[in-house]
């Protein structure tokens, strides 16, 4: 139970700073974070890769904060096994917020490809040469490094703990501005605002415990200094009738959108946890662009319901169940309906007419939005489950999404 309690407590790994690092196979990629963290973080070994999946390891560093150091395996690695080893390295790169790249050596060809793909995604770098106390070169490796990429490389050392101190306060320059400063609901509610919260606890919700999207949402409502009461929506009635005045905004779950609609009162806003998330993890207006696609699906079309986390289907799952049968409703039993759970979004997305995705509360905001890149340059609308949904029960321009 204290595990448990102390799980809680913590800042999602979805919103935390995203720090990756890269490098060669023995670049000494793993004891570099070994060293900033001040812990045994990585496995470190002189035999090359060794590091084989990324490895996600959540920290609270000072003056960073709430952070997530994801050490990757080596961009050099070879053969069949090392190119799918090379590949989820290269997932890693949309989910960066900062990246590290560690030379080793005056051969940059590798380094060249991923910091080209590191600036085309926007993300600030940091440039790292480890292992300076054996390096016999590492100043003539620091020169090159600024004249090919204009990077300060730190000289440092995770063995004698040379330039280690630097680290830190050199990232901490590199965070995106603004970022972890965006709220989740306190553009449509402030200090003293009533907000009514329909949450179903249905077969979906977890039990004895609320879902991340739920907790979030309370947490920056409490912190805005709004007024919470929360109720499931067979007892809506109930909660309206106990207040004297009509709340201000109510927040429900997307799929007892219509139901809440119905029952609202005139003045007060409508939206949904699955949408606030849509505007907080994405592109809520390239959400609610894609959701027009719904009217032009055909029977022969293909659609991609995206999954940030990886469950076992239930019975009455929300976007392997609930919204492909309400698609098909829409325009017939023929449409076609893929899911893609985790990671594993495809890199050819021309078959599909529309790809839904969903809150991504476990995904952070930088991966979210590769993905949008990533359709929009396909040419494929994307959305997001409440907005789809929404969009299907007709309401879409009846609540909030700005």
């Amino acid at each position: 139970m204290e595990q448990k309690m102390h799980d809680l407590n913590q800042t999602p790994k979805s919103d935390r700073l995203h720090i990756a690092i890269f490098g060669k196979r023995n670049a000494g990629k793993s004891s570099l974070i070994n060293a900033i963290t001040g812990q045994q973080t990585a496995i470190v070994s002189d035999t090359a890769g060794t590091t084989a999946d990324p490895v996600y390891k959540t920290m609270e560093l000072s003056p960073l904060g709430p952070c997530v150091l994801i050490d990757t395996a080596g961009f050099d690695d070879e053969g069949a096994l090392g190119g799918l080893r090379v590949e989820r390295t290269r997932k890693v790169v949309e989910a960066a917020d900062v990246a590290v790249m560690v030379f080793a050596d005056m051969d940059f060809t590798y380094e060249t490809k991923w910091i080209q793909m590191l600036k085309e995604k926007g993300t600030p770098i940091l440039a790292v040469i480890n292992k300076a106390d054996v390096l016999t070169n590492a100043d003539e490796i620091a020169k090159k490094v600024y004249a090919e990429f204009g990077l300060d490389a730190l000289l440092v050392s995770a063995q004698t703990g040379e330039g280690i101190a630097q680290i830190r306060p050199a990232l901490a320059r590199l965070v995106p501005e603004g970022f972890g400063t965006q709220s989740i609901v306190r553009h449509l509610a402030g200090a003293g605002d009533v907000v009514l919260l329909v949450m179903p606890q249905d077969i979906q919700a977890p039990k004895g415990r609320l879902i991340l999207p739920q907790v979030q949402t309370i947490r920056d409502l409490l912190d805005g200094k709004s007024l919470v009461l929360s109720c499931t929506t067979d007892c809506l009635d109930g909660a309206l009738a106990a207040l004297k005045e009509p709340p201000k905004l109510i927040i429900t779950d997307s799929q007892v959108f219509d139901v809440v609609y119905q029952k609202k009162p005139e003045k007060s806003l409508l939206t949904s946890f699955s949408v606030l998330m849509a505007r907080y993890k994405g592109d809520i207006a390239e959400f609610v662009r894609g959701a027009a696609a719904i009217d032009t699906l055909k029977e022969t079309d293909r659609v991609l319901i995206a999954e940030a986390c990886t469950h076992a289907p239930l019975s009455e799952d929300i976007g392997r169940v609930k919204i492909p049968r309400m698609l098909r409703q829409r325009v017939g039993e023929g449409l076609t309906v893929d899911v893609a759970a985790g990671n594993s979004f495809p890199d050819d997305l021309s078959p599909y007419a529309l790809i839904i995705h969903c809150g991504a509360c476990m995904f952070n905001r930088r991966y979210v939005l590769s993905r949008i890149d990533k359709a929009k340059a396909a040419g494929v609308p994307i959305t997001n489950y409440g907005v789809a949904i929404a969009k299907l029960k007709g309401i879409l321009d009846k609540i909030e999404t700005y």
